[in-house]
């Protein structure tokens, strides 16, 4: 771990939300985030990934606010978010901003590219030469002459993402959640997105919380990777340990299942019987995490290296569940 102060930090965090059935009795519980204690460095990218449904995206939207926790504390600079009223926390807000995944969705379809950016900083610096702040922004990102006064339908999704990357580095914020920027995107637009973010975060000295399922792109960008499922953290560390050291059980099948597009790079790297496919039983969940390495951490000190067949199976037949509730997720492996 890194021995300078957290600039944000998540303590215990938990988001549950209650399923109710017939007369609005809660029937059971559904726990996002369930325990999540990890902190995000200034300057630094902090991935987060894992599958859908993993609590990736909710676990940002409580650090941010947008999501009142169920219990945990979030610390932004030392001061705890979720003991102060909401007028209380406007002051945070500005330096706390957010990249949407969905570039169509996130923009008002009403308003100029020049209107979208200078809305944020209107309300945090009314009295401001906000025109020329949003221009600014918007040339930053490749948005400049006419283009600022069109709307977001005259825009391509490469395009309307810049415009919302923009809108969030209008106000100069210390702190930037990305849910998923890229995932909607093509290949060539997602490098020049991702390229986008990283010379910003030289600019401006940002600080990322990046959330993905998409293990090429977080390789490519992160500092440190949290690997989440079912709502808590199975692994955290420098991202090119998480990869080439990968300790979890669960992490070994994320990285098992990045497709490799060559036969005969697959058949190099596999070996005889390569067709046979790995899968994550289900088991070790969660537990408190345990520093194995330096900086490096695992829930239920998975400690073992290499290709620890401890949680993994492999099986040549269909998916299928393993007959007590646990996953069985097919995976692939990647070529090393």
């Amino acid at each position: 771990m890194s021995t300078q102060p957290a600039l944000l930090s998540a303590d215990h965090l938990s988001k549950h939300f209650p399923v109710r059935g017939a007369l609005g009795r809660t029937v059971r519980t559904i726990k996002a985030v369930d325990d999540v204690s990890l902190s995000v460095y200034r300057g630094e990218t902090l991935a987060v990934v894992g599958e859908s449904g993993s609590g990736k995206t909710t676990l940002g939207r409580v650090l941010m606010q947008m999501e009142s926790a169920t219990s945990g504390r979030v610390l932004y600079e030392g001061v705890d978010l979720t003991a102060l009223s909401e007028r209380e926390r406007l002051r945070y807000h500005r330096t706390m901003q957010v990249v949407y995944q969905d570039p169509f969705s996130s923009l008002n379809p009403y308003r100029t590219a020049l209107e979208q950016v200078m809305e944020p900083l209107r309300v945090n610096d009314p009295d401001a030469d906000n025109e020329r702040r949003a221009l600014d922004a918007l040339a930053a990102v490749g948005i400049t002459g006419s283009e600022v006064y069109k709307y977001p339908c005259s825009f391509s999704g490469g395009q309307r993402q810049r415009i919302g990357i923009a809108r969030a580095v209008s106000v100069r914020p210390a702190f930037v959640f990305c849910d998923e920027p890229v995932s909607s995107l093509d290949l060539s637009v997602q490098a020049q997105v991702l390229h986008l973010l990283a010379d910003l975060q030289d600019e401006l000295g940002l600080t990322y919380l990046f959330v993905s399922h998409d293990l090429s792109v977080v390789r490519g960008i992160s500092t440190r990777t949290a690997v989440m499922h079912q709502g808590r953290v199975l692994e955290l560390g420098p991202t090119c340990d998480v990869f080439e050291d990968p300790r979890h059980p669960y992490t070994k099948a994320l990285l098992a299942a990045i497709p490799i597009a060559d036969p005969r790079l697959a058949r190099e790297h596999h070996g005889p019987g390569w067709q046979e496919r790995v899968v994550y039983d289900g088991g070790d969940r969660g537990g408190t995490l345990v520093e194995v390495a330096p900086g490096h951490w695992v829930a239920g000190g998975q400690g073992d290296s290499g290709n620890s067949k401890e949680g993994i199976a492999k099986d040549s037949g269909a998916n299928k569940d393993d007959g007590d509730g646990g996953e069985r997720v097919e995976q692939r492996s990647i070529p090393t």
